[in-house]
């Protein structure tokens, strides 16, 4: 929790709470559905929660966006950011339902109101979004062909409407084909912790 505060300082007391319970709750809820590798559970805060917020280190959603968290797993992205931007709207969206059922479970827990769920694929989700966020679920290309049709044309942010994923790794490669439209963010320039030392954040407009 000390990690959340020493990058996002002006937390309120609500949003302090909220984060300072994930760690039991994910505990408690990786012993029974593994949403996380056990080996894993006690880097939470920096391996998944700290992660997902390397978004908000390169857009602050203006209040009333309206974001899809693709492929969430146990509620990463959305959760943390839901936690970080409570006038925003989340959707997450996975094809497994026990991960979505634990990700329902935590945000209920800790009280948040700005988050839906829905247990399907993404070819099967017919809204539209401002944007799209994801860690790494599949390659960009396929990502996007998927996700451009619940991408809203109504433009009300500073970056312009579009998809923004986490991904590890060399990526010029993957991106070439969209290279015009990407930008993409080192997230060791946001954060000192080794973990992100290859850790990117990519945006490509829509």
């Amino acid at each position: 929790m000390e990690l959340i505060l020493k990058y996002f300082p002006d937390l309120t007391e609500e949003q302090e709470r909220q984060f300072a319970a994930l760690y039991d709750l994910y505990s408690d809820w990786n012993s029974k559905i593994n949403v996380i590798s056990r080996k894993d559970i006690g880097n939470l805060y920096e391996h998944h929660v700290l992660h997902s917020l390397g978004i908000a280190k390169v857009v602050n959603f203006r209040p009333g966006t309206k974001i899809m968290d693709l492929g969430t797993g146990g509620g990463f992205p959305g959760i943390p950011l839901a936690i970080l931007f409570p006038e925003v709207r989340f959707h997450l969206m996975d094809s497994i339902g026990k991960k979505i059922r634990v990700a329902t479970e935590i945000a209920d827990s800790i009280g948040l109101k700005n988050v839906t769920f829905r247990h399907a694929r993404a070819e099967e989700e017919k809204q539209t979004f401002d944007f799209v966020v994801s860690r790494a679920v599949m390659p960009l290309a396929d990502l996007l062909k998927i996700i451009r049709k619940n991408i809203s044309s109504k433009q009300q942010n500073a970056l312009p409407n579009g998809l923004i994923c986490l991904k590890g790794g060399e990526l010029e490669h993957e991106a070439m084909p969209f290279k015009n439209k990407t930008i993409m963010w080192d997230l060791k320039d946001f954060f000192e912790e080794e973990f992100f030392q290859t850790k990117k954040v990519v945006y490509v407009a829509n």
